[in-house]
This record gives C-alpha cells, sequence and structure tokens, in this order.
C-alpha cells in the first residue's frame, strides 16, 4: 500500500510528478493563499509525508493529529515553524533546503543593501509621482558602498557567499559568529569582532543567522544605539532577529540611517506595519531565495528527502537537535 504524502502550497507539476511515483499525493491547490488552519489539522491525520513551507506552523497540535507521520520536509533553510523537540520525540525526520539557495540569497541581500544605500526605490518613486521638478546637488543622495565597512552577523554559507561580493567592493569585512573561523578570516581577508564592537565599526550590519529563541531580538534598542548614525541594517535572516518597534523609533530618531528588510516577524506581514510608511526603510516580500531555478531546486530537493525517508533511505538534508 502507497504512503500518503501532503503538500502545504501549490508545487510545479514536475515536482508533485516526483512524489506522485512513489506515493499518494494530496495538494493545497492554491499558490499564493496559505492552508487554513482547520485543513492542515485534517489533512496531517493519515499522511506518512508533509511538505510544507516556512509559514506554515507545524507545532505540537499538529504533530499530535499525526498518527503516521515519518517525515517533514520543510520547503526552506530555516525550521523555527517547526516544533523540533516534538517532532524528534516522536520519531519523525525534520528535514530542510540549505545549501541550493546560498548563491541567490546572498544576490539578493547585496541587492537589498544597494537598494537601500542609494535609495533606489524611494528614488524611483520620487520620479513616478512626478516629483521630479529640476536637478539638485544633494536631491536624493545616498550612502558609497565602495571602500565602506560591512559587518556580517552569522557566517555561514550565505554569509560566506556575502562576503566575496562585498570583496568585489572593496569593502571591509567584520563578522560575529558562534564559533570564530580563522581559517576563513585567513582565505578571505576578514576580520572577527565581538558584536558590540562589530556594530559600532560597521557602515552596513547584515543578518544572516538562523534564528532561535536565544538571538530572539538580538538587535534591539541598546544594539541600535551602538550603531553608527549613518549605519543601515539589513536584514534577510529572520524577522524574529530584530525588535521591530525599537528600529522603528531608531530610524524615525535618526540614530540610524536606514534599514533594507526582506523579513518580518509575523509574515505576512500587515500594510499597516509602521516599518512600512518611512522612506527610509526598504522592504520586500521574504525573497531571498526567489529566482526561478533556485526555488525549483528548493521543491527537488524537498521531494527527493521525502522519497528518501519514506523509501527506507537517509534524508539528504536532516535537521539535527543543537
Amino acid at each position: 500500500m502507497k504512503s500518503t504524502v501532503y503538500i502545504t502550497r501549490k508545487l510545479p507539476d514536475n515536482v508533485v510528478d516526483k512524489l506522485s511515483c512513489h506515493f499518494n499525493v494530496r495538494m493545497w491547490k492554491e499558490e499564493s493563499i496559505q492552508v487554513p488552519r482547520e485543513v492542515l489539522l485534517k489533512e496531517i491525520e493519515d499522511v506518512e509525508g508533509l511538505l510544507c513551507l516556512l509559514t506554515d506552523i507545524i507545532d505540537k497540535e499538529v504533530l499530535d493529529l499525526a498518527c503516521n507521520l515519518k517525515v517533514i520536509s520543510n520547503l526552506a533553510v530555516g525550521y523555527n515553524n517547526i516544533d523540533l523537540d516534538s517532532a524528534v520525540c516522536r520519531g519523525i525526520v525534520v528535514t530542510n533546503t540549505p545549501g541550493v539557495l546560498t548563491e541567490t540569497t546572498a544576490d539578493l541581500t547585496f541587492a537589498l543593501l544597494m537598494a537601500t544605500a542609494r535609495r533606489l526605490v524611494e528614488s524611483s518613486d520620487f520620479l513616478r509621482k512626478g516629483e521630479w521638478g529640476a536637478w539638485s546637488p544633494m536631491q536624493l543622495t545616498g550612502q558609497d558602498i565602495n571602500n565602506a565597512t560591512i559587518g556580517i552577523i552569522g557566517l555561514g554559507r550565505i554569509g560566506e557567499a556575502l562576503v566575496k561580493r562585498a570583496k568585489g567592493f572593496d569593502m571591509e569585512v567584520l563578522y560575529f559568529n558562534r564559533k570564530r573561523k580563522t581559517e576563513l578570516e585567513r582565505e578571505l581577508g576578514i576580520q572577527y569582532a565581538e558584536l558590540k564592537d562589530l556594530l559600532k565599526r560597521s557602515d552596513y550590519v547584515c543578518l544572516l543567522l538562523p534564528y532561535s529563541n536565544e538571538v530572539h531580538h538580538l538587535i534591539g534598542k541598546e544594539e541600535l544605539k551602538q550603531m553608527k548614525k549613518e549605519a543601515i541594517l539589513i536584514n534577510t535572516a529572520r524577522g524574529g532577529l530584530v525588535d521591530e518597534d525599537a528600529l522603528y523609533h531608531a530610524l524615525v530618531e535618526g540614530q540610524i540611517w536606514a534599514a533594507g528588510m526582506d523579513v518580518f516577524e509575523k509574515e505576512p506581514v500587515s500594510v499597516d506595519h509602521p516599518l512600512l510608511t518611512l522612506p527610509n526603510v526598504v522592504t520586500l516580500p521574504h525573497i531571498g531565495s526567489a529566482s526561478i531555478n533556485t526555488r525549483i531546486a528548493m521543491a527537488n530537493l524537498a521531494a527527493d528527502n521525502i522519497v528518501n525517508v519514506l523509501n527506507g533511505a537517509e534524508p539528504l538534508t536532516p535537521v539535527m537537535l543543537k
């Protein structure tokens, strides 16, 4: 008898076909609408495999109803949407999709840095609204990127890829990481700095570390006070890393110059979110890995993890308890 797999969002046909060759597949048919909680709770009852997104909350309530679940394949690098402890206690394998999105997310991070620094979105709106009356020497002036100092918090795969992009702009690179990486310091020509020192010295502070309770609101009121008044904060990791209320006040009061945000603590973000009202904030709808090739690669990896586990093989990219 075939195992059953549930997919929480519409995926490309070739990915679904890969699973259908092995299993009975059920799928939420909407691409841009999240599966309702009540539907997820019903669907989870008899499936052996779940392919979900980072916006799907797979908590104890869901897992308590999952009588036959053997594998949760998260179509994301992060997995803070899953109660990992509860899953492990039940013998459920949890997987994610690291590696395949490294370069794409690094591209987006640097693009967001550049757009924020040079006020590209604000300038485009200025033009489209018919406000460009005459050229002015200081009109819409931004911050230089070349030869500036970038501070990277979280030197994983994406952080390393971002270093290479920054070096192309002759930037001085500082990094803070849970574990110091001395070999990479020599190889990439970067410098380790404690968090407080990094915040004080950096023109750009980029967050690229995974979310956990230990780093909830890592950047808050006190950390923002330590940054330069001309500094720019870029977050393409997870929204919970930043105290958004503190960031809003820091931007309004001129404690820092600007921010670029691809992620928010509560997603999808409400249109009346205070940060969306500020001209010195560039906001994106969590598109760090959103290139066609990368998203297809992520979906294929998520599917392959389910195929392996339900066919008795090892998962390709298992999530491990720390």
